[in-house]
């Protein structure tokens, strides 16, 4: 019979915009999003969804109420389900053996032992969490282990490929759907759900063991692209090269292609770090050293990208930040997504907050809340009534930017891009500094406005200097 009913385990950045989507394609479908967090499923259920998308509010809105439901009603959710996603968070562990590499899979085992308890009929239970290789074994254990008569469960990965800040485009033109598992009948049956609007040949089949690690491999891979082109950015300083122009002629080669050869203060998010680490950890633990130490250096390259930005910041300030006012502009890891876990932005103020630094921040898509929580949090600073002392978060770049000795670009904002500079340099103390984080910014005409600009992979040239007053008398 075909899937009617589904469910999905968490609320967040996965679980929200796919069943949206799914919904919002399969109208005879009922689509049932679960959260324990009573916070977050109100934020689902209200005019202001708890995470930023572009179009993920549209789909919501035309669906939500329809056959798209957010509730904290697990036990209803999961007896009704055909099929259960896990969209559980599965953290860096912090502490005990693979702290700091290895994934926490506290969540998933949470989510799989409720479903043990609560269904009293067959699932397809299908792990859309980013896992470590042989997870979806660890949920079968414990469902297998917790069996009721009568009751059958089929396990499949279908990890997600989504872009934060794309997302919603990202599921609605996917590149390729994978789904793994060792039922074929269970496999056909999600199928059939992604084919209302994925092409057939665009939904690839794996065993389960392949599923999980392709999306580690993928995320590695992107992510050592961006390592590899911003080690050469520090090359195109260090010599005159324009890491632009590099990253162009490279990426015109068939071969190699030019996404993620965009040069920036580093990579941010939830994923890319994480299941990183996560590939250095299962590399280690299946002994292959080297294989961990290659994969780690992406990492330590990125690491090297963002203190070599900031170091380069307070050198240009005359190798001192101490009261001195800067103004972040950006906090999100990227433009069009409020999401700030591993953003580069965090770790550019700590270093200037450590400094001496006062901060004014704006982010049109980061709360308040959010960056003080970033910043506050114990792995960042020792005192949060200093944090709260010396940052100020803001409404617009304009009063981001008034009075300080200088700015620095932490996301590639769009409207980062149209900001009236000359205005913003009138209200700056002098010299004035821009630091373009991104290389979004028109470096020639803030030279002429008068502005000091660094940016990255790329030697400026002094700015303007301003017209001599001259002496009209004659002797």
């Amino acid at each position: 019979m075909a899937i009617k009913n589904i469910c999905c385990l968490g609320a967040g950045y996965v679980g929200g915009p796919t069943c949206s989507v799914i919904a919002w394609k399969c109208p005879d479908v009922k689509v049932t999003v679960v959260d324990l967090s009573v916070e977050r499923i109100a934020q689902w259920n209200s005019e202001k969804l708890p995470i930023y998308e572009p179009l993920l509010d549209d789909v919501v809105k035309e669906c939500r109420g329809k056959n798209l439901f957010f509730t904290n009603d697990v036990k209803s959710a999961i007896l009704d389900a055909d099929l259960i996603f896990i969209s559980v968070n599965t953290p860096t562990k912090t502490f005990g053996n693979g702290k700091g590499r290895a994934a926490d899979l506290k969540y998933v085992e949470g989510a799989a032992r409720m479903i043990a308890d609560i269904a009293q009929s067959d699932k397809i239970v299908v792990e859309k969490s980013t896992v470590p290789v042989r997870a979806a074994e660890s949920i079968q254990n414990i469902l297998y282990a917790n069996n009721k008569p009568g009751v059958t469960y089929h396990i499949l990965s279908n990890p997600e490929f989504l872009a934060e800040g794309t997302a919603i485009n990202d599921l609605l033109h996917a590149d390729r759907v994978l789904i793994g598992g060792e039922d074929s009948g269970a496999i056909e049956k999600l199928c059939k759900i992604y084919e209302h609007w994925i092409p057939r040949k665009n939904i690839l089949t794996t065993n389960t063991w392949s599923s999980e690690l392709s999306k580690l491999a993928a995320n590695a891979m992107l992510a050592q692209r961006v390592s590899s082109i911003n080690s050469l950015s520090a090359v195109c300083e260090a010599t005159g090269a324009d890491v632009s122009e590099v990253a162009r002629a490279v990426g015109l080669d068939s071969r190699i292609g030019s996404k993620f050869l965009q040069a920036s203060i580093g990579f941010g998010g939830s994923c890319f770090q994480k299941d990183i680490l996560d590939l250095v950890y299962i590399c280690e633990c299946l002994n292959l050293p080297e294989v961990a130490a290659y994969w780690q250096q992406v990492i330590d390259m990125n690491e090297y990208q963002k203190s070599r930005f900031t170091a380069k910041v307070v050198r240009a300030l005359f190798n001192t930040v101490s009261g001195k006012n800067i103004a972040l502009l950006g906090f999100a890891f990227k433009k069009n997504t409020g999401d700030t876990r591993e953003s580069p932005a965090i770790y550019v103020a700590k270093t200037l907050l450590d400094e001496g630094a006062t901060l004014n921040i704006y982010d049109p898509k980061v709360e308040e809340s959010q960056i003080f929580k970033d910043l506050t949090h114990p792995s960042i600073c020792e005192s949060p009534e200093q944090v709260r002392k010396t940052v100020k978060v803001c409404g617009d770049a304009y009063s981001a930017t008034k009075g300080t000795h200088a700015i620095v670009v932490c996301t590639e904002w769009d409207e980062f891009m149209v900001l009236d500079y000359k205005k913003i340099y009138d209200g700056m103390m002098k010299p004035a500094f821009i630091f373009d984080g991104r290389k979004i910014l028109d470096h020639e005409k803030l030279l002429e406005y008068g502005f000091h600009v660094q940016t990255i992979g790329k030697q400026l040239r002094k700015p303007t200097p301003p017209p001599r007053m001259t002496n009209n008398h004659h002797v």
